[in-house]
């Protein structure tokens, strides 16, 4: 298996949204080249923060906080860019693109006017690891698919601010101590218990942990480790955890399908 569409079991049309660390944005804009080179339109947004796509990630972004406005640019760049990005504004002092609404969301998707709407709903400060706060992940309604990433670089590395996006945080939920080697055991706690990186999910969207950076060192037989003790255990909430290298082709690299 190979490509991010198969891997992420993506079939017809949806709402795709991204939470945890460790590549959400490079998933985003790679799966969004897949299916747009495919001739499925596409829209990548956010609900929190993203820094602006280059011109070879995606063909245009629209910046405005009303749909109709959104709508009516998109449908006439649509013939010439199947892949747009859209944001309600540009903050001046870091260049990031600021997010919507969960709701707008939903009203973007009922438009009909896109196939996939590709949603980054969690910030981790580019850091492989995290868990979330009360207030995130921000998740829309719509959501049919979400996928929680989940960077291998750094497991069994120390659990420290410098790797883990709310370190005290991820601590207390897999009760590791604070500069103990985050362990594959812990990565699985984190994807399956109630405050973890699938908090505030959709109850009908399909869950996918997504075990990226593969490509690095003995990563690969972390990932399945951690695989290995998802796929051990009753009730997870999970369908499938995917090993990948997002930077890398191919992007999928191993499947594990498991019972909800």
């Amino acid at each position: 298996m190979a490509s991010l569409r198969d891997g992420l079991m993506l079939e017809g049309g949806g709402v795709v949204s991204l939470v945890g660390g460790g590549g959400k944005t490079t998933l985003m804009f790679k799966l969004a080249r897949e299916l747009s080179m495919a001739g499925e339109p596409v829209l990548t947004t956010t609900t929190t923060k993203i820094f602006e796509p280059s011109l070879g990630q995606a063909g245009c972004v629209i910046l405005s906080d009303s749909v109709t406005s959104i709508l009516d640019r998109a449908g006439e760049m649509l013939d010439r860019h199947l892949h747009l990005t859209a944001a309600v504004g540009k903050l001046s002092e870091s260049g990031k693109l600021i997010g919507f609404q969960p709701d707008i969301i939903g009203e973007l998707w009922n438009s009909g006017l896109f196939q996939w709407i590709i949603v980054e709903a969690d910030g981790a400060a580019g850091k492989p690891l995290k868990a979330p706060a009360a207030h995130e992940p921000v998740i829309p309604a719509c959501t049919k698919r979400l996928v929680a990433m989940v960077g291998l670089n750094g497991v069994g590395q120390p659990l420290t601010e410098r790797l883990v996006f709310r370190h005290a945080h991820f601590a207390r939920l897999t009760g590791l101590k604070l500069g103990s080697n985050v362990t594959a055991a812990a990565i699985a706690d984190v994807l399956v218990r109630n405050e973890g990186l699938f908090k505030g999910f959709c109850p009908e969207a399909m869950r996918i942990a997504f075990l990226n950076q593969a490509d690095v060192g003995e990563n690969f037989s972390t990932g399945q480790r951690v695989a290995r003790l998802l796929s051990r255990r009753k009730h997870t909430g999970l369908n499938r955890v995917v090993i990948g290298q997002i930077m890398f082709d191919p992007p999928v690299l191993e499947v594990y399908d498991l019972d909800p």
